[in-house]
């Protein structure tokens, strides 16, 4: 081979190099910007938010929330309702309309009713045989945007009965339904040693709280609660057991008897009772009974109102215009309790405020078409009581504020959505807000009930305040009459209170 061929060579291989390198060099920058662009597109996909429904991907319920820059989540609560299995409805539940400041959604199980400017759900558990609402209470309260109502993931876990979890840090969103919970803790059950995951709506919502009510024995007869991690907070020996959400605490039965035990397997009230029911959360209180007779203890199993009536509560349902949400708690702070067919009242503490007088609580409407009946007038909490077919109103403190039963009807009526009451005495009619205005007693946004004073002249210059219906002389015969027994009510009221303030000293003695 010859110089020229061995120069011609070298050239041509020194060119498949270059080649070579520049194709290699190619490929490898190609590869960087795909690794780049991969890159890129999973970083923009790991900080989009994501929201998972049941553990599936759901951006059509992502787009309909709100995010706050402090981190508050709002759900049109009406859309919703519907991803989560609720139908939803304007109104209030039981007071059925077209008002879009309120709305309730409905599954086969509970309702749930919201108020536009309110911190408070009141829920209705529709499995149960009475007709006693919850109070779920939320930080912040029902919005409105554009006409449509909605609320914080905070009340949306708490009414739709849902795990709400918002993940900042990698912006996702998880939410959990309770039929999906119930169906992904049933097979644990089985494997902690119990054949069954109670199926009582009430059980499943401890599922919410991380608590299991879980059955074993042949038929499924012997109740136990544990955690999701299969470790015991009540021992499998109860006849049976009933979560209740309010509390958090459990009602528990055994041989016949009842009582309450927390969710740490502390006990809260012995197991003696005949039956046990919640009064009402916030306050503390449950309705207990022995042998056919009715009392109240409060959640450490304190006597508040010895067990020896006949009734405690009154019947709500005649009321339903009323909207009374509690049939234990009237006006606030009283609790009605009928003794020997007549009736008397307590406050929260157990202090009776007015002895066994009465012969009912509540107006049910008679002669007038256009009456709804009557149990309280809510805004300025007072309550309706009967005494030989006459009437009154009593305050949230126990007081009179005739001096006795003297109207013939006490009334309310619907007309245009708005709610009015009527007082009827002596063949003539006053509207009972311009009256109780008169006398002193506000309304609660006024900042709450104060004592009644009957100062004739003080009513009598306020009393062509706006009564459409009836003149002032009406007011005035009114006034005069609460005058006239003003000697009548402080007596009666001494009476209460001395009776109240025994009754403390015999619990004491207790």
């Amino acid at each position: 081979m010859n110089l020229i061929e061995e120069s011609f060579q070298t050239k041509q291989e020194k060119k498949k190099k270059r080649t070579t390198g520049i194709i290699l060099g190619a490929i490898i920058l190609v590869v960087i910007v795909i690794i780049g662009i991969a890159s890129y597109l999973f970083y923009i996909q790991s900080t989009t938010m994501r929201l998972y429904l049941d553990g599936q991907s759901n951006d059509k319920l992502k787009q309909i929330l709100i995010f706050e820059n402090d981190g508050t989540i709002y759900a049109p609560i009406k859309e919703i309702a519907s991803y989560l299995g609720y139908s939803s409805y304007n109104g209030e539940y039981s007071q059925r309309s077209e008002d879009q400041s309120k709305c309730y959604v409905q599954s086969d199980n509970e309702v749930a009713n919201f108020s536009l400017g309110s911190n408070t759900i009141y829920k209705l558990d529709l499995t149960s045989n009475n007709n006693d609402y919850e109070n779920v209470y939320v930080d912040d309260p029902v919005i409105a945007r554009n006409g449509v109502l909605y609320a914080t993931s905070e009340a949306i876990e708490k009414a739709f009965n849902v795990s709400f979890q918002y993940d900042r840090d990698s912006n996702r969103v998880y939410i959990y339904t309770l039929p999906y919970l119930v169906q992904t803790y049933s097979p644990r059950v089985l494997d902690y040693g119990y054949t069954a995951l109670s199926d009582v709506f009430a059980n499943e919502k401890a599922i919410l709280n991380d608590m299991l009510v879980v059955t074993s024995g042949k038929n499924d007869d012997v109740y136990a609660v544990i955690d999701v991690n299969g470790n015991t907070i009540l021992e499998s020996k109860y006849d049976n057991i009933t979560y209740l959400p309010e509390t958090g605490d459990f009602k528990v039965e055994a041989d016949s008897k009842v009582g309450v035990m927390g969710s740490k397997g502390e006990t809260r009230i012995q197991i003696m009772y005949d039956s046990i029911d919640l009064m009402d959360g916030d306050a503390g209180l449950y309705l207990a009974s022995n042998n056919g007779k009715y009392g109240v203890i409060d959640i450490r199993g304190n006597v508040k109102i010895y067990i020896e009536n006949d009734q405690v509560g009154v019947d709500i349902t005649p009321f339903a215009q009323n909207n009374i949400k509690n049939k234990y708690i009237l006006a606030g702070n009283l609790i009605p309790v009928r003794k020997d067919k007549l009736w008397g009242l307590y406050d929260l503490n157990g202090k009776q405020l007015v002895d066994f007088t009465y012969d009912s609580f509540g107006y049910i409407a008679r002669s007038n078409r256009d009456a709804l009946n009557l149990l309280v007038i809510p805004d300025y909490e007072v309550l309706v009581a009967c005494k030989d077919d006459k009437y009154t109103l009593i305050n949230s403190v126990g007081q009179q504020l005739f001096g006795g039963p003297v109207a013939d009807d006490i009334y309310m009526t619907i007309s245009g959505g708005q709610t009015h009451y009527y007082i009827t005495a002596n063949n003539q009619t006053m509207d009972a807000e311009i009256y109780l205005d008169n006398i002193g007693v506000r309304k609660q946004s006024q900042g709450g009930t104060t004592n009644t004073t009957t100062n004739s002249s003080n009513t009598s210059n306020t009393s062509n305040t706006g009564n459409t219906s009836n003149t002032t002389n009406n007011t005035n015969t009114q006034n005069n009459q609460v005058s006239n027994d003003q000697a009548q009510e402080s007596e009666g009221d001494q009476q209460g209170s001395g009776e109240g303030e025994q009754q403390n000293s015999e619990e004491g003695t207790e």
